[in-house]
């Protein structure tokens, strides 16, 4: 969520400020529209929200309505409030809100995206491969960065399934003599990294232990093809914004909204589900995020140009 809010914030181009909010119970059990007040629920952890109060808020996920509702009427409307993700009050509230398409959410302010706001830039995919390329120049082309998740709310990485997974990376480097640059993710839990390091043991393969800086954009800037697991929207949206193929492992589990954003990916031609081999096509790099700044600068603008005190 934070990546999500990050990602609209530097596309808009304005200098921005990250604060979280960590909420407590009982508060965070009732609907986010109706806390009476937000500040008491606040956790000692969390950023405190306090004025002058900027020009621009970006808010994403369920627990930061209450904040940005609240900043919106502690300015007087003078602050543009901006929410990413279904904020499950009524839109209108927002001077702008912007749901993922599978949550069906509509409104005259509301802007759909296809997949979810990212950071993905040319300039830095080519900035981060530069900075790996060493790292990885000694493995064979293809290359293929392994984007691995694991478990979560709706998906279960198994060790069934993470076993399979392991044999057919094994096979894309012996029998197509594929080079792979694995990320794994703090959900993908120490037993299947271990099974993972086990299955490619002295193969062209590296695997990120988590020492360093975070070699993710480097992997998606360098490589040739991309295979992701399907348990976050983030990381799918993240490497269909490169343009390459994107090769997706269905883990086990889903609900809804994720079958319907898997579904509308494919079916755009973004994705393809991983069967243990590459394929090659091309497509256009999703990116919603342009849309949604232009929109954003035309709020701002309009609120610049309303005077500050209206005429009697």
């Amino acid at each position: 969520m934070e990546n999500q809010a990050i990602a609209l914030a530097e596309a808009v181009g304005l200098p921005h400020t990250v604060k979280c909010v960590h909420p407590r119970p009982p508060w965070i059990w009732l609907p986010p529209g109706i806390w009476p007040w937000p500040m008491a629920a606040l956790g000692e952890d969390s950023d405190q929200i306090a004025a002058p109060w900027p020009d621009l808020l970006i808010s994403c996920g369920r627990r930061a309505v209450p904040y940005a509702l609240l900043v919106k009427r502690q300015s007087a409307g003078a602050t543009t409030v901006v929410h990413i993700q279904n904020p499950q009050t009524n839109p209108a509230r927002f001077d702008l809100v912007v749901p993922p398409r599978h949550d069906h959410l509509k409104g005259a302010n509301v802007i759909e995206t296809e997949a979810s706001l990212h950071r993905i830039t040319w300039a830095r995919l080519e900035q981060a491969a530069a900075a790996f390329a060493p790292q990885l120049a000694h493995l064979p082309r293809p290359l293929v960065a392994v984007l691995i998740g694991g478990s979560n709310a709706c998906y279960s990485l198994t060790p069934e399934i993470i076993s399979a997974l392991a044999s057919q990376l094994r096979a894309l480097c012996l029998d197509q003599g594929v080079g792979l640059a694995v990320t794994p993710s703090r959900r993908t839990g120490a037993d299947n990294i271990a099974a993972l390091r086990q299955a490619l043991a002295g193969l062209p393969a590296v695997v990120w232990d988590f020492d360093g800086e975070n070699p993710y954009f480097g992997y998606l800037g360098l490589a040739d093809a991309v295979i992701v697991t399907c348990d976050s929207v983030n990381m799918v949206s993240e490497a269909c914004a490169t343009g390459k193929p994107v090769h997706v492992v269905h883990l086990a589990g889903g609900n809804r909204k994720f079958n319907e954003f898997h579904a509308s990916m494919q079916a755009a031609g973004y994705t393809r589900p991983f069967q243990g081999k590459l394929e090659q096509w091309q497509y256009q790099p999703a990116d919603d995020i342009e849309k949604v700044a232009a929109r954003v600068h035309e709020l701002l603008a309009r609120k610049a140009n309303q005077p500050k005190h209206p005429p009697p």
